[in-house]
């Protein structure tokens, strides 16, 4: 089954002509031909299978055969707010990995022990989009540009709130606080933890603290196993 991102494509749309980009991997890498059928998805829920009816390395163009709208839907939204790594690629392996598991939202935030401050979103976006593919969704997680946790705290967020964090004090495990079925956002500090005066920012703000186990976890590993317990817990 070939996956193409199709972020433009419409439910009225009867045919739709690829990038060049991805007319490129149509043509010249799979080597597709006239009558090939693909499946492109539009990113918001979107499956539309469709035929190769022109094809071209610069504008290859589809016929859409039939659409399956909200495909793969999920009964929760989950935004995670991360602390970038300092080794990027840490960060990608979770946005990856985030991903396939099942995210709605991504912003990375800019803490006071942050060893990264600057982020390539049209980089990540990239990793973003083959997990999407990859993983058979048809949802594209939303990358936020990187902003301090000061605003990002300061902001609406509907549903419950959660901090994650590895100092003393009262907190609570996931499966204890959780709502089914509702929304969600979580924050996950850098490798050095949050601060003792962002944890108590984000505690008068109406977060809730949370631990995720007795284990030191790096913060792309917090990150994931949050995005798995959320699922997990919301699997029916």
């Amino acid at each position: 089954m070939h996956i193409f991102y199709t972020p433009h494509l419409r439910g009225e749309h009867t045919s739709y002509s690829l990038s060049e980009e991805e007319s490129k991997h149509c043509i010249k890498v799979l080597r597709l031909t006239k009558g090939a059928e693909v499946v492109l998805v539009d990113g918001c829920g979107g499956w539309f299978n469709a035929e190769v009816v022109e094809p071209h390395p610069n504008k290859t163009v589809l016929k859409i055969l039939s659409l399956t709208p909200s495909f793969g839907r999920r009964n929760h939204r989950l935004h995670l707010a991360v602390a970038p790594t300092k080794n990027i690629e840490r960060f990608e392996w979770f946005l990856e990995k985030a991903t396939e598991i099942g995210i709605d939202e991504i912003t990375p935030i800019l803490c006071e022990h942050s060893e990264r401050k600057v982020v390539k979103i049209e980089r990540l976006n990239k990793r973003i989009t083959a997990a999407m593919k990859q993983s058979l969704k048809a949802y594209h997680p939303r990358l936020n540009p990187i902003l301090s946790m000061d605003s990002f705290i300061k902001q609406s967020h509907q549903g419950q709130r959660f901090i994650a964090h590895c100092m003393e004090g009262d907190k609570y495990l996931l499966s204890e606080v959780l709502t089914p079925h509702s929304s969600y956002t979580l924050l996950i500090g850098p490798e050095g933890d949050f601060s003792p005066v962002e944890v108590d920012r984000a505690l008068r703000s109406g977060f809730i603290p949370i631990g995720l186990g007795k284990s030191r976890l790096r913060t792309e590993t917090a990150a994931l196993a949050s995005c798995f317990e959320v699922n997990y817990l919301n699997r029916s």
